[in-house]
């Protein structure tokens, strides 16, 4: 059967992707975001899956605010890199891994968790920035991403948002649907999106140190009760945007001590400010 054997979260900021496609990893300002996944890179090239589940928000470039589905699986061969209003970022374009992310569906939804199935979209920063962080700059005309990757889209751009539990269960879910895959896959779950910010407003600019290590700690000890917390907590702490931290709730039901496994060995742990408004949280956890 497959096995989901890590989760990676990680904040998917749009001028990090920027930042690299540009050369600029290197300056002052920018290198302490990239060096802090340096372990990273290495982990992923060590510990190579065949497919990455990973959950992101659409920033209103495959979904506009005539149709925003709760949550959006990719069941397409392929997903090109979105134009976001400058061009398609220079990335290569995504492999899916149809079989796979069909039979996550069938069990999802059998499971009652209603799921939008989408044959095709275009991916935008939410989802190759993380990988850009994870795998480095690579070149679209040589190079590939290092394995197959399923698109999942949450809404938590437009109000009403899926609660913490609900994507905490969803994670759960998602954990089931891989294990009775009949292929002997090694599957990774990423969690994106967050940590603290707020882009408009009075509040522009927050950032919450003590709450976002906060919220680092919970994930890793306490997720099932990290999950019960409302959404007015996350707005009122970590700014309008920060709700986009539900999103890692997601990966980390998928992991086996939520299931009554052993606790998740952590990796490699990382937290920098600011990086364009915002803070960069990243966390890296293994099943045993």
């Amino acid at each position: 059967m497959a096995k989901i054997t890590a989760s990676v979260y990680t904040s998917h900021v749009p001028a990090i992707g920027a930042a690299l496609d540009l050369g600029k990893s290197h300056e002052p300002y920018w290198q302490p975001v990239f060096a802090g996944y340096d372990n990273s890179r290495q982990w992923l090239r060590e510990n190579r899956p065949d497919v990455i589940f990973l959950v992101y928000n659409d920033h209103a470039t495959a979904f506009s605010l005539e149709l925003i589905p709760t949550f959006a699986i990719g069941c397409a061969a392929e997903f090109k890199p979105a134009d976001e209003g400058w061009g398609p970022r220079p990335v290569p374009t995504v492999v899916g891994h149809p079989e796979l992310a069909a039979h996550i569906a069938q069990s999802v939804i059998q499971d009652d968790f209603d799921l939008t199935i989408v044959n095709k979209m275009d991916v935008d920063h939410g989802l190759t920035v993380p990988l850009s962080l994870m795998c480095g700059a690579l070149d679209p005309a040589r190079d590939r991403w290092p394995c197959a990757i399923i698109p999942f889209a949450v809404n938590v751009v437009q109000y009403p948002v899926p609660s913490g539990r609900r994507c905490f269960m969803l994670g759960q879910a998602i954990r089931r649907a891989v294990e009775s895959f009949d292929q002997p896959l090694n599957v990774q779950i990423w969690g994106t999106g967050g940590m603290s910010h707020q882009l408009q407003g009075a509040r522009a600019g927050l950032i919450n140190r003590e709450w976002d290590n906060a919220f680092l700690e919970r994930l890793i000890a306490d997720p099932e009760g990290l999950s019960k917390m409302p959404h007015v907590d996350y707005v009122r702490e970590a700014g309008s945007e920060g709700i986009e931290l539900v999103m890692w709730l997601i990966a980390r039901g998928a992991m086996a001590d939520v299931a009554g496994g052993p606790a998740p060995t952590v990796r490699h742990r990382f937290y920098h400010v600011p990086a364009s408004n915002t803070a960069v949280g990243h966390l890296i956890l293994e099943n045993h």
